[in-house]
């Protein structure tokens, strides 16, 4: 339990007969009459909802321990995600929903933060952005160096996004994890 004084960015809550909340935002509000209150904008942590929510101030709340691990992904078994525990290396195996969007970005060796609540993975959270080279992307034509138009290219991990014309086939950039936009060229 905690108070809505102890409200931080991150915390994750549980209300609503056990659901889990991560808080987003908090702001103590103190009007001129009236009570003071904290407004909270919480995510649920399965579902991705967002809402707004207020609180009483000092009122207690539910909090919920999210053991947060950085894990190695080594490979994929059928539907699952197997990662590795750096530290104990310990495998865990992880369902195709709670990795979620993550899975477009996901190749053998990159690090990600596995977000369990009571032994069971919630979410697999990459890092904002990722180095990843271009598997397949039609050539550009004479010409088409101008800023402004994009095309389709396959990713190394059969995802695809639209890039600027003047890449190429075999060039590594880097990708938003979470809109998945192209934000540039990686210079080896």
């Amino acid at each position: 339990m905690a108070s809505t004084n102890d409200l931080k960015n991150g915390l994750v809550l549980k209300l609503d007969g056990g659901q889990l909340w991560s808080v987003v935002e908090f702001q103590h509000v103190k009007p001129g009459k009236g009570p003071a209150f904290v407004r909270t904008k919480l995510k649920n942590v399965l579902s991705g909802k967002v809402v707004d929510k207020t609180f009483n101030a000092g009122v207690k709340v539910e909090t919920a321990t999210v053991d947060r691990r950085d894990m190695q992904f080594s490979y994929m078994d059928g539907e699952y995600f197997v990662f590795m525990d750096m530290q104990t290396y310990d495998q865990l195996m992880v369902d195709r929903k709670a990795v979620g969007d993550a899975a477009n970005y996901l190749i053998e060796g990159f690090t990600a933060t596995v977000a369990a609540h009571e032994g069971e993975v919630l979410y697999v959270e990459l890092p904002a952005a990722v180095e990843l080279t271009i598997q397949h992307t039609d050539p550009g034509v004479q010409g088409d160096r101008s800023t402004g138009g994009t095309k389709p290219a396959t990713l190394e991990t059969g995802y695809e996004i639209g890039v600027p014309l003047f890449i190429t086939t075999g060039e590594k950039i880097k990708v938003d994890t979470r809109s998945g936009e192209y934000l540039g060229r990686v210079n080896s």
